[in-house]
């Protein structure tokens, strides 16, 4: 069964006829062409863009000059309300301070640390679950909240503030358009940014509740009561250059971004892979089997004895990448693949289209965890896989969601088997890639010992 894929827009079409597609989803929105393509050129009154498949243009634009394609402020135009001046839309020196104090919370040996943080929340997740038909993308949403509150406040999500949280970001889900009139039309700061009303009161209401909570660690931290958990330790940590620590103000954009990238993405991604194993029974069963042990004595070591669930979790990544598209800025005059481009043309990179392509993979839209494992992928995961970014911008968070996701998805498969209900979902793309009308399975725990019913 080859997993769903929305349908590509005409050829051509008008500026307004894009934009208008573009917010209610971004990959419908494209045409079909670009599975193959190694470069489009899209011109509009305003600007100029290019979408980048080709692996070197990718390379350049990520790994071999960063520095020379900044994120596009156009983008910012419909995050801002959310995300102020977080590490995810900043640049520059701003972005390099940043990063310099939320690098070493997210290193290797902080991850292990963390880790019985996710281990509980996935314990949480398998006890809330039941046997019956769930829509999968609010159960795979409720627990990737869970492992963020655990791991960065040591609340569970039943926490009141988390709570809050949790329903504020679910709202300015279902209202926020990646698009925002702004991303289109330059237009001077002074000019309002046109954004839903919805939009906006559910970003303020995620700010207030996690300003709320950023409060409450800073008081534990005064006291000597806080735990050692992330959002102490980035609370904490001078920036060793400068010594600035976030400030109250600054740490709710932080808070929020890894709200967004910890919480949206791998909400996402667990939900996909749930779907394509309920549609893949026998790939189910090789996860149940590899999955099936005395969780009570899991540590962070043993996620090495998880290598296919791993692989399979790769494999979402590639077919369903949270985060579709890039958008780079050119500070510079540039020539693309013998195009000339201007400073200030938009350079897009979508792992969507990148992930599928059909010159880079073998079989690009089928479910193949397999593949993973085969010589032959190598190349294409070295060149054509970056539903993580790559190079200085990488997710700062990409160990931690890999950890998140192996586990969550072993925990989920070894105690419920998952069958699909109704017909397949339709993949559309706003902040994060989601279902048109969420993902319907039916979950039926797991007798010890049986595979997947027939």
């Amino acid at each position: 069964m080859i997993p769903p894929k929305p349908a590509s827009r005409e050829e051509r079409v008008g500026l307004l006829g894009y934009a208008r597609r573009f917010r209610a989803d971004i990959l419908s929105a494209q045409p079909a062409r670009l599975y193959r393509a190694w470069m489009a050129d899209f011109r509009t009154p305003f600007f100029r863009s290019f979408m980048m498949n080709d692996p070197d243009l990718v390379d350049l634009v990520l790994r071999r000059r960063p520095a020379d394609f900044p994120k596009s402020d156009r983008i910012r135009e419909g995050l801002a309300p959310l995300l102020g001046r977080s590490v995810f839309v900043t640049n520059g020196a701003e972005w390099e301070r940043q990063r310099r104090i939320i690098d070493p919370a997210f290193g290797r040996g902080r991850l292990r640390d963390a880790f019985p943080g996710m281990l509980d929340a996935a314990a949480a997740s398998v006890a809330r679950l039941d046997d019956g038909t769930h829509e999968m993308e609010e159960v795979a949403s409720f627990a990737a909240a869970d492992v963020i509150f655990r791991t960065l406040f040591s609340v569970p999500i039943e926490d009141r503030l988390a709570a809050r949280v949790f329903r504020a970001f679910r709202d300015y889900q279902r209202t926020q358009p990646l698009l925002n009139v702004a991303a289109l039309v330059p237009l001077p700061r002074w000019v309002p940014r046109l954004h839903r009303p919805r939009t906006l009161a559910a970003a303020r209401a995620i700010r207030a509740a996690i300003a709320a909570l950023v409060a409450r660690r800073a008081e534990e931290i005064a006291q000597g009561t806080a735990p050692d958990d992330l959002a102490t330790k980035i609370m904490t940590y001078p920036d060793p250059e400068t010594g600035h620590l976030f400030t109250p103000e600054e740490m709710v954009d932080q808070v929020a971004i890894f709200f967004l990238a910890g919480h949206e993405t791998s909400a996402s991604a667990l939900a996909w892979a749930l779907y394509l194993l309920a549609t893949h029974p026998k790939v189910q069963d090789r996860v149940a089997a590899e999955a099936r042990r005395d969780w009570q004595a899991f540590t962070f070591a043993d996620l090495s004895t998880l290598p296919f669930t791993r692989d399979v979790f790769r494999e979402t990544l590639r077919l369903y990448p949270p985060v579709p598209m890039m958008v780079r800025e050119t500070t510079r005059p540039e020539t693309f693949r013998g195009r000339a481009a201007r400073a200030g043309a938009q350079c897009v990179l979508s792992p969507w289209h990148l992930h599928r392509h059909e010159r880079l993979w073998q079989d690009p839209d089928g479910f193949d965890p397999d593949r993973w494992s085969r010589a032959e992928t190598q190349d294409s995961m070295r060149r054509a896989y970056i539903p993580f970014s790559a190079g200085p911008r990488v997710c700062t968070g990409a160990g931690f969601a890999m950890a998140e996701g192996v586990l969550l998805l072993a925990r989920l498969i070894d105690a419920f088997a998952f069958r699909p209900v109704g017909p397949p979902p339709v993949p559309v793309a706003h902040l994060t890639v989601r279902a048109r009308d969420g993902i319907a399975l039916q979950a039926r725990r797991r007798p010890r010992g049986q595979s997947v019913p027939r």
